[in-house]
């Protein structure tokens, strides 16, 4: 797509086109306050009312429609951002009498033929949208012009709605304090914008809310309404495969002959041609482009951009050269302009997700827009961890320069990431365990030790990955004419698996209950136990290390605490991974015919090493703060409160190192204790003898947890903190429903056995006292297991997204 910055405003002062309806007395000139703007859907403003009146020339033509957020709330937990996507829609205008109707027909079900009667059954038989009806003003020579304001000036993105469903408050849209935005509304040759500054007005309820609008009783934001002109009919959609790392659009088209499936299948993509299909390499017909933001600032600016234009080495690699190309975003240009593909830096007042959204046809799958959101506080996370690591703060004079350029690395892994989704690509959470094969994994920081010194040298990665390039290839490679091009897309898949590429997605690196043994979130090594181990060292060698030095001289130690909390919770993702391997399944999207395992069992030997190093992670020695640690963290400064990123407390204003070990230990028990997994063991075990089973796993856990008798008084406390969160999980399985019989009846028998352990115990003192309560907990379990109740340990600190 040509990206020519075009005139911003279109405005026409010749008689030629004018509307009657807005000529003064004389008919010569139009009426004062009446602004007349011409593009591809020509309107006038009428600043005397604020209103819009729509010129349409074009009835029963298709057009999309896109609705957007263009100045946003600034909350990552109420989730409207600036420059928020609301997606397009197929729509045209239809004349019925003195109205024209926004029609918005049904994309889903077609029938694909030369047969208009065929079709006509088809769009006959399911249902389709009216967006809104337009009252006629005045009619010449087939042109209808209707006052448009009403469609302009309502809720069209759901702010209301989506305040309520967050609790925030119930909120109404105060016309009175709304208006159209003449900054952003605009219209071009092949689309018309129109921006609108809506006031809700509402008692607010939720503390979001209040904490970042000025006054939470009138919230205003601005939404931004895209007529566009479709693209033309030469776009050539490429099919679908699921090993192909696409994201997937479809329909159903009733025109398929009985023995094929009905629905139709095909990827979301750019349009890209060579200009010499022929050539080994050659310059696309048109680049795809791409524009950051302008108020990005540096130095993540040039990171981004770095970043970013990693892409071009994948395309190369398929054979373009400067197909994709990423620049600053013209002055004076639109972000949302569909004419741009942008990546903007949003602000919120929290950390959370970046995002790579897209306007596409929907009627084939081609990307119109590609537009990347990224919250600017991200960098900052990945800084805190490396300040964590290795305290740089010794002498007065910063020595910083290693955290701020891992968290500069994060930024170009991101730049890649997210601008990935918007060409078509789906998350790859199976490349991490691939050497770091592919930008579309959430890469968690690399360290490891030498010569006890924590190395940061290679936390993040520096190029596009091999899977990048094989998605790239096949979402874009132009083929020669003649060649058969399905075939032509299978070949580059089955050489990509045959070098050993792997590819899984969203749904199976979730943790809880997930069964993939090499899809994970925010992990590394191809060996995930090993990684497990490694993270445990690192962190171990970081707390011992961890002092004063860690936060800068002025800086209240609350501070210093706030630092703490990503280096104490560093191993969690990594713990997450490794669960996985228990009960855990080795997959793939497998085709007939294809080359990738279709599913086999993890063997009994890699569960049994992968419990050994989950069961680090609730050893008392491996997460109590140590003591002498503890006199780093006093109360809370005043103005340095408590926040969702804060370690919680039982003890008030003190800091509470019971509480941290409460979280740590209830996030491996849940995780292990999977009712689906434990459910997969018993399956397992059933099919083959050398697989660890449920009753096995309970064994070792119990001889690391119930059985340990710890030499001092504060690590036998916290050990109590252990075998409490073991003993809860216990129960909630032996309770649950919805698993295998045989897990209810093994995690009560092992409650049983946990009993007699207690009641055989030697302990005197406040530590009898406590067994004896442990004991009164079975008992009572045992004898009404339908009302218990699992008690919620302090919720675990923010950490993910660490930089998606």
């Amino acid at each position: 797509m040509k990206k020519v910055l075009l005139t911003l405003l279109f405005v026409s002062f010749s008689l030629q086109g004018f509307s009657q309806f807005f000529l003064d007395k004389s008919g010569k000139k139009l009426e004062k306050g009446i602004t007349k703007y011409t593009g591809y859907y020509t309107f006038y403003y009428d600043e005397n009312s604020d209103k819009i009146y729509l010129q349409i020339d074009k009835l029963n033509v298709d057009f999309l429609y896109v609705r957007s957020l263009s100045e946003g709330i600034g909350s990552n937990d109420i989730g409207l951002d600036r420059g928020q996507l609301g997606g397009g829609v197929v729509v045209h205008f239809k004349k019925a009498g003195n109205k024209i109707l926004m029609v918005q027909p049904n994309q889903d079900y077609r029938a694909i033929t030369d047969n208009i009667e065929e079709q006509n059954s088809v769009k006959e038989a399911f249902a389709k949208s009216v967006l809104h009806g337009f009252v006629v003003k005045e009619t010449e020579n087939n042109v209808h012009l209707v006052d448009a304001t009403s469609f302009f000036m309502r809720d069209a993105h759901g702010v209301a709605r989506s305040l309520a469903r967050q609790g925030q408050g119930n909120y109404n849209l105060d016309k009175s304090r709304s208006a159209f935005n003449l900054e952003r509304t605009k219209s071009f040759p092949k689309n018309s914008e129109f921006d609108v500054l809506l006031t809700f007005k509402g008692s607010p309820k939720g503390y979001n809310i209040r904490s970042v609008a000025p006054d939470a009783s009138a919230v205003t934001v601005n939404q931004h309404h895209s007529f566009v002109e479709l693209p033309d009919d030469n776009y050539k959609p490429r099919k679908f495969d699921p090993r192909s790392g696409s994201y997937q659009m479809s329909y159903l088209d009733y025109s398929t002959p009985v023995n094929e499936s009905l629905t139709k299948r095909f990827i979301y993509r750019h349009r890209l041609a060579k200009k010499n299909p022929d050539a080994a390499m050659s310059e696309p017909v048109e680049p795809i482009i791409y524009y950051l933001d302008r108020g990005t600032p540096e130095p993540v600016r040039s990171a981004l951009l770095d970043g970013g234009r990693w892409w071009n080495q994948a395309f190369e690699a398929a054979g373009y050269k400067n197909a994709f190309q990423f620049k600053m975003l013209p002055e004076g240009a639109d972000m949302l302009d569909v004419r741009y593909n942008v990546v903007q830096w949003v602000h919120r007042s929290t950390r959370g997700w970046s995002y790579g959204a897209s306007i596409s046809d929907p009627r084939t799958g081609e990307i119109i827009k590609g537009h990347v959101s990224l919250g600017s506080l991200r960098i900052r996370q990945d800084y805190l961890i490396a300040q964590a690591l290795q305290a740089p703060f010794k002498t007065k004079t910063a020595d910083d320069e290693f955290a701020l350029q891992m968290a500069i690395a994060r930024i170009r892994q991101l730049s890649a990431h997210e601008i990935g989704h918007t060409l078509g690509f789906a998350h790859n959470f199976a490349a991490s365990t691939n050497g770091r094969t592919s930008v579309m994994d959430y890469p968690h920081p690399k360290f490891t030790l030498k010569n006890g010194q924590i190395d940061f040298s290679d936390a993040y990665d520096t190029k596009i990955g091999d899977w990048d390039k094989l998605t790239v290839a096949y979402s874009y490679q132009d083929f020669p004419e003649n060649t058969n091009e399905d075939q032509a897309l299978n070949n580059i898949l089955t050489q990509g698996f045959n070098n050993g590429m792997r590819y899984l997605s969203d749904s199976d690196a979730r943790p809880q209950g997930s069964a993939s043994a090499t899809a994970h979130l925010w992990d590394n090594g191809s060996t995930i136990y090993d990684e497990l181990n490694n993270l445990l060292e690192v962190r171990k060698t970081a707390i011992a290390n961890f002092s004063a030095d860690n936060i800068k001289i002025g800086e209240p130690y609350s501070v210093l605490e706030d630092v703490f909390v990503p280096l104490y919770f560093l191993h969690r993702f990594q713990t997450e991974a490794t669960v996985k391997l228990i009960g855990g399944l080795d997959y793939s999207y497998a085709v007939k015919g294809g080359n990738t395992t279709i599913v086999k069992r993890v063997s009994g030997a890699e569960e049994r090493k992968a419990l050994a190093s989950v069961l680090k992670t609730v050893q008392v020695d491996e997460i109590a703060i140590p003591k002498e640690k503890l006199a780093l963290f006093p109360p809370r400064a005043i103005g340095y409160g408590r926040s969702r990123e804060s370690f919680r407390s039982k003890l008030g204003v003190a800091f509470d190192a019971f509480s941290a070990v409460e979280t740590t230990s209830e996030m491996t028990f849940s995780l292990l204790l999977n009712p689906q997994r434990m459910s997969r063991l018993i399956n397992h075990k059933s099919l083959d003898e050398s697989q660890l089973g449920f009753a096995e796993l309970l064994d070792i856990v119990i001889q690391n947890t119930i059985k340990v008798n710890p030499k001092n008084s504060y690590h036998q406390e916290l050990q109590n903190v252990i075998n409490l969160q073991f003993l809860e999980e216990l129960m909630y399985l032996s309770a649950n429903k919805n698993q295998y019989k045989q897990v209810n009846a093994i995690a009560s028998y092992k409650l049983g056995e946990i009993k007699t352990i207690y009641q055989n115990k030697k302990d005197r003192g406040v530590q009898q006292i406590y067994n004896q309560a442990m004991l009164k907990m079975i008992d009572g379990f045992m004898k009404n297991p339908t009302s218990f109740k699992k008690t919620a340990a302090p919720k675990i600190p923010d950490g993910s997204p660490i930089g998606n």
